[in-house]
């Protein structure tokens, strides 16, 4: 889920669609010999492929196997094409780890009629326009690319809005008789955010590049140089956002008359708070505080002024990620595991002005070797080199590491070890087969996602697999009877406020996984429908995980109600709760809703994403609060979230050490249409 505003095949894999039964996979259409094949990979290994094509009939078929984390995807697609060359007849069959994945569309008589297992609908038909389905769709979304490289001209797409290619670069793949030159162009129109795709000589797709890539098979070896190529492309366009999206003040700034969230505590109303030279030079009430007569003045009845926000789990995925975070408020996040080279080469380029992009605070993900590894994992298959790889991180200028759920458990106490000797954060999910009591103990400083705390209460069979798809099915079956107040979980929460380990829950997360049926509106999004391509707002609909034999959605409802809950009782322990995402960046202030429903009051949830977070990194001393001599990272937000903490969505004006920028700016420059609604219901 590492950028929700993007939905291209890549980025939709964790957000395939689902219904109550499936195709079974002996019925799928069966790839002859000469099938062209890709696969599916990443850092961490093979995960897949997809093969192509052509029926006896004409049809352009594709069925792609698919194992990712423990989440399986079984699916085949038939694809026919119109007399104007766009697609006449859609249909995918299959099944996802939300269930199946049926969906169709067809034009005939002038109409073009679709349904998914997300929604319906139809429209007329007066043009060529590629439908763009909304489940995981590699040979039917290459389509419209296909036709935007060989056309020139920008195609129309259903249900809704048009799609733009512009060339970026090329590079050539392989060696000998197999060399050939690919080219990358960047896709806007179907995303929130550019994107890039590799095609060949002939204009069709050779390549998605990115944490999870697919790539024509024999060419798996060139993937890292097609992403270096391609980063470096997309790069070239970011110090112009650098410069025409920020505002250097020449002279100080008061932030008059708003309401402010200063000491990371509590809100005050009729404050003053003036920004010099990028720190925080005074805060105090109107007529109190003086500023010079040349300040540059922000009227600021009626809003609210509040830290900088943090996202304390987001996976940067490229440079747009740093203004479309920065256009929701957030001045600074932690990035827990991603492609380290990338994450270093934007660290460079930030500080040499070139990248906007909030402070990134970054671990390296590490795990072992086996089906369920992560994708973008730093992998060792021995203790030493789980030891080499903490090293590693600390010489790559990292803040942290995160351990992930086929790490061996044997190997933290050690690993753990090496990483405080080094004052490194560690963190992470807790490795199949251990608990988080037992990870705690063995130098966890964090636990990553509520429902890895919550596997201190499940069955051994659900902890022993709990790096593959049981970390949602059994928490999903079991959270629900838990007892909160009595072992095991009593003595876990009571020994984690007194150590001080903190918990990411990322509840949203949960909530995505275990609440919505398929055609519900995520809360998360809901307010900023009508502000995103309809390809990405159509996203916003997809259900949670099919609940396995013997559960229901009320028994997965039921357990995300008590994760909600474990939070509260956490939260009011005195255990640190930091808020994240583990998505767009879009559903943070839907995470502090959630923890107000646990039991926070505002000011508490707003101090998760602001001095908690701060506190937990080392960076308190400099940034986090609104206190003088603090770093002037700060939001201006229209509303009252001392109230309603969902008015923390409408942000206006941004400032960064310092710099200002106008919110409405940032979210023009991601695809933005627009400010999200104080009512989702308007």
């Amino acid at each position: 889920m590492r950028n929700l505003l993007a939905t291209t095949a890549l980025a939709a894999l964790l957000l395939a669609s689902g219904a109550a039964a499936q195709t079974p996979s002996a019925e799928l259409a069966k790839p002859p010999a000469d099938a062209e094949r890709f696969v599916i990979m990443s850092p961490g290994g093979r995960h897949g492929e997809v093969l192509y094509w052509t029926a006896a009939d004409g049809a352009l078929m594709a069925r792609m196997n698919l194992l990712l984390r423990g989440q399986a995807w079984d699916e085949e697609e038939t694809v026919r094409l119109g007399a104007d060359g766009a697609i006449a007849d859609y249909r995918l069959r299959g099944s996802s780890p939300q269930g199946d994945v049926a969906e169709t569309f067809s034009v005939a008589n002038g109409r073009a009629v679709w349904k998914s297992p997300i929604d319906s609908g139809s429209s007329a038909y007066t043009g060529p326009a590629f439908y763009l389905p909304a489940g995981i769709s590699l040979r039917g979304s290459n389509l419209p690319i296909e036709r935007l490289v060989s056309g020139g001209a920008d195609v129309a797409l259903l249900p809704g809005g048009k799609a733009h290619a512009e060339k970026l670069t090329t590079a050539t793949v392989g060696t000998g008789a197999n060399a050939q030159t690919v080219t990358a162009w960047s896709i806007t129109g179907i995303s929130g955010t550019p994107f890039a795709v590799w095609t060949d000589a002939k204009g069709e797709v050779f390549a998605n590049i990115g944490g999870l890539s697919i790539i024509r098979a024999g060419f798996e070896g060139d993937q890292p140089a097609l992403e270096k190529a391609q980063d470096a492309a997309l790069a070239k366009k970011s110090p112009e956002l650098a410069r025409t999206l920020v505002e250097t003040p020449a002279a100080p700034v008061a932030f008059y008359d708003v309401r402010a969230f200063v000491d990371g505590k509590r809100f005050a109303e009729h404050q003053t708070v003036v920004v010099d030279k990028g720190k925080i030079v005074a805060v105090g009430p109107v007529g109190k505080v003086k500023f010079p007569k040349a300040s540059r003045i922000v009227d600021g009845k009626g809003m609210t002024l509040t830290p900088g926000l943090w996202d304390a789990h987001m996976h940067v995925g490229d440079d747009y990620t740093g203004p479309s975070e920065l256009s929701l408020g957030v001045t600074s996040v932690r990035d827990p595991g991603n492609n380290d080279a990338l994450t270093q080469a934007r660290r460079e380029r930030r500080a040499a002005g070139e990248l906007l992009s909030p402070h990134v605070y970054s671990s390296s993900l590490i795990d072992g070797k086996g089906p369920n590894t992560a994708q973008i994992a730093n992998v060792a298959t021995t203790r030493e080199e789980a030891i080499q790889q903490v090293d590693a991180a600390k010489a790559k200028g990292q803040v942290g590491v995160k351990f992930y759920g086929t790490f061996d458990p044997s190997w933290v106490a050690p690993a753990a070890a090496e990483a405080h000797k080094l004052g490194l954060h560690v963190h992470g999910h807790v490795p199949a087969g251990m608990r988080p009591g037992e990870a705690i103990a063995a130098g966890y400083d964090e636990v990553t996602h509520i429902y890895f705390v919550a596997m201190q209460a499940m069955p051994d069979d659900v902890v022993n697999h709990s790096n593959g798809i049981q970390r949602f099915q059994g928490v999903g079956r079991y959270a629900k009877d838990m007892d909160l107040n009595a072992e095991p979980m009593k003595s876990l929460i009571a020994d984690m406020a007194k150590r001080g380990t903190a918990v990411d829950p990322t509840l949203v997360v949960a909530e995505s996984l275990f609440v919505p049926e398929n055609g519900d509106l995520s809360p998360s999004y809901a307010p900023y429908v009508g502000t995103l391509p309809p390809t990405v707002e159509r996203g916003f609909r997809q259900g949670g995980f099919a609940p396995a034999d013997g559960t229901t959605r009320a028994d997965f409802r039921a357990s995300f109600k008590k994760l909600v809950e474990l939070v509260g009782v956490m939260h009011k322990a005195g255990v640190p709760i930091v808020a994240g995402t583990d998505g767009s960046g879009l559903e943070l202030v839907r995470e502090l809703e959630l923890y107000v429903e646990a039991g926070f009051t505002p000011a508490e949830a707003l101090a998760a994403a602001t001095s908690v977070p701060a506190r937990l990194v080392g960076a308190d001393k400099h940034t986090g609060t609104i206190a003088v001599g603090m770093d002037a990272d700060l939001v201006l937000v229209d509303g009252d979230p001392s109230k309603t903490i969902g008015d923390l969505r409408h942000t206006r004006l941004v400032m960064m050490d310092g710099k200002l920028m106008e919110a409405d700016k940032l979210r023009a420059a991601v695809g933005v249409q627009g400010r999200p609604a104080f009512d989702a219901a308007e």
